[in-house]
């Protein structure tokens, strides 16, 4: 009989669970697609959003898929030239890693856009239904992005060699570099799309038209909701597999370094494994009790998710592995994410103190309501900061930097439920305009809207997660770069270190202006398109012409694809140009004020950006007067500042400080000493 090892049954284990994840995501979509999907007018306007998001992400991906071309000859030709780490395995993994990416984002694209109207129909019968497809639809997303991450790295692992084996490690870097960089189009190009058709659609419909949101007679609102697909599930997919990915890596890296055959470069695989466990519980929790309480359905399920994940990590990490500062370091990074979603859910939840203060100041005008928002998101920026900076200090004092790592992996592990608590909102924003725009009975809408407002802060909450991670990964991926860029430590006294840094700390606020400005040349080449068809053709806002919805979407698609390639080449550019003509040492303060100034940044734009959206939509509830009053029409346009900051430029600051950390590891044999 042969005798299996400790770390071959977790290989194993965690292979399984990956495996078990992809089945489930699949046994999900197909329960789902089983649902009415209602009258025939609900199906004309869904598969309208469908085509649009399919038409987007074809031609978005066609055009990620000639950069990620361009990236793997690099990575092949810096092999041929002889530099060590580099060559056809990692050119390899990184087109893996690209390919999973872009495959977890268009699944849950196609998912929502079959399970939006699937939710306006359930929506008939109450709210419980209706969160239950809406839930299940983000659930598909989540198990997706964990099981294509952890199974993509488990298996180029094996491929390359023993899994236990630091050799393996180096060119499975790779694998990150491809989901970052696909993920930093996908962000950015669905964030494009997304908020300038939003924008364009609120400016035009409501504030100029006094038309409904998602009112049929509004040009942009296919373009609208289409962009709900395009930017917040296949964007937020590709964004948290990207930081999925990067943890694993993170912790793989630096456990690498103590030697063959140590139990660390497992340990995070096997953590991964019992967060999909712990999620699967989590995601029934939630269909079991969804009733009238959403938001309380879905705080049970994420509170069960974690406190099983807990119990898991201390049979992997204390008991399997034998490490209680192990099993520290993960509960202080599960610890900190639950810490980071409830101070979230205090700056942007509907009803919460900040929300109702942004609320009230839009009774003052526009300005006053924009200034109040803004002020919010950088007061909420400290206590998330002084959270991360405490889970720094601890998980390296119980396990070094690996520490830290682990915490990441702690933070991230337990995606499947993160995302598909994120996922459900877009798909009950495309409910309510599908709602709309089919003529529902106005409960339907209601109920729809109150999904919604929940989803706004869930999402808010992801956000907040995703940018946590990221400070605790981009510091681990920071160490192993030093490690491999051969750094004994990072000297502040030396100039090109502090250029690199001021640098650095400058790039999240030019990768912020330019997403932007594209978000604002969106909106306003849609802006001209509907004041256009408005001026020829009266009839539409009267009910008696159809708007020419199509060209609302050609214009978002290709103003997305124009704007979203500048940041994308920005930050995979600058990190290989510091280090190939000032050196190793520049580009560790490069990355160190990346990372310092971007996820500050992050945290003030997400939380500014939820809080106005939630603050109209707290008006829209009825108070300060309710709908068609100055006060809306002021928080209205608030949102409109809002939005591009939480969900274009925001979200993708976390990516753009991993994508320069990993594009620094993996290209470090090319750099100056």
């Amino acid at each position: 009989m042969v005798a299996v090892s400790r770390d071959e049954l977790a290989f194993a284990f965690a292979v399984l669970a990956a495996v078990l994840a992809l089945a489930w995501a699949a046994w999900s979509a197909a329960r789902l697609v089983r649902h009415p999907p209602g009258d025939r007018r609900m199906a004309m306007v869904a598969g309208a959003i469908a085509e649009g998001a399919s038409a987007f992400l074809s031609r978005a991906y066609g055009s990620v898929a000639l950069f990620v071309a361009v990236l793997a000859g690099l990575l092949l030709l810096a092999g041929r030239l002889g530099h060590p780490g580099l060559g056809p395995a990692t050119a390899l993994a990184f087109v893996a890693g690209a390919a999973a990416s872009l495959a977890s984002g268009y699944a849950g694209m196609r998912v929502a856009t079959c399970a939006n109207v699937r939710t306006a129909e359930a929506a008939r019968r109450g709210l419980g239904p209706a969160l239950r497809i809406a839930f299940a639809g983000g659930g598909v997303l989540g198990f997706t992005v964990a099981g294509l991450g952890l199974g993509g790295m488990a298996l180029l692992l094996l491929a390359y060699g023993n899994p236990a084996a630091p050799a393996s490690v180096d060119s499975v870097s790779g694998f990150a570099l491809g989901a970052s960089t696909v993920a930093l189009f996908a962000r950015v190009g669905g964030g494009i799309f997304t908020k300038g058709a939003d924008v364009g659609a609120d400016l035009v419909g409501k504030i100029e038209s006094a038309l409904p949101e998602d009112d049929a007679r509004n040009p942009a609102a296919i373009a609208d909701n289409v962009g709900d697909n395009v930017g917040d599930v296949a964007g937020m997919g590709a964004d948290l597999f990207e930081s999925y990915v990067g943890a694993l890596v993170a912790a793989l890296a630096i456990g690498a370094a103590g030697g063959a055959g140590r139990p660390e470069l497992i340990l995070p695989l096997l953590l991964c494994a019992v967060g999909i466990g712990s999620a699967w519980a989590g995601c029934l929790l939630v269909q079991a009790t969804a009733a009238a309480d959403p938001a309380g359905a879905l705080r049970r399920g994420m509170l069960v998710t974690g406190a099983l994940f807990v119990a898991g990590a201390w049979w992997a990490a204390g008991v399997l592995y034998g490490s209680a500062r192990d099993f520290g370091a993960v509960a202080l990074g599960l610890l900190l994410a639950l810490v980071i979603g409830w101070l979230t859910e205090r700056a942007t939840g509907g009803g919460r103190p900040p929300v109702v203060a942004v609320a009230k100041a839009a009774g003052s005008g526009p300005a006053v309501a924009v200034i109040e928002g803004l002020a919010l998101g950088m007061a909420s920026v400290v206590l998330p900061a002084a959270a991360a900076a405490l889970a720094i200090l601890g998980a390296h004092a119980l396990a070094g930097l690996y520490g830290v790592a682990l915490a990441a992996v702690g933070m991230l592990a337990p995606t499947a439920m993160v995302l598909a608590v994120d996922g459900y909102g877009p798909i009950a924003d495309n409910a309510g305009g599908i709602a709309e725009m089919a003529g529902l009975p106005p409960d339907v809408r209601e109920r729809t809207d109150r999904l919604d407002a929940v989803g706004n802060t869930t999402a808010a909450v992801g956000k907040g997660i995703a940018i946590g991670s990221a400070a605790l990964t981009a510091l681990a991926l920071f160490a192993a770069y030093a490690a491999e860029a051969h750094l004994r430590a990072i000297d502040l006294l030396e100039p090109s270190v502090v250029a690199g840094a001021l640098v650095g700390a400058s790039v999240p606020f030019l990768f912020s202006a330019a997403a932007l400005r594209a978000v604002g040349r969106t909106a306003f080449e849609l802006v001209a398109e509907v004041r256009r068809q408005f001026a020829a053709r009266p009839a539409i806002l009267r009910g008696g012409a159809r708007p020419d919805y199509g060209r609302c979407v050609d214009i978002s698609t290709r103003a997305a694809l124009r704007e979203m390639r500048l940041p994308g080449v920005l930050a995979v550019g600058l990190p290989l140009l510091t280090g190939l003509v000032f050196g190793r040492a520049a580009v560790a303060g490069l990355l160190a004020g990346a990372l310092l100034g971007g996820v500050a940044l992050a945290l003030q734009m997400a939380n500014a950006g939820g809080a106005m959206d939630n603050a109209k939509k707290y008006i829209e509830a009825g108070a300060f007067g309710g709908k068609g009053t100055p006060a809306h029409a002021a928080a209205v346009t608030a949102d409109t500042v809002g939005d591009p900051l939480k969900d274009t430029a925001g979200p993708a600051l976390n990516i753009l400080i991993k994508l320069m950390s990993i594009v620094a590891l993996v290209f470090v044999p090319l750099f100056r000493r």
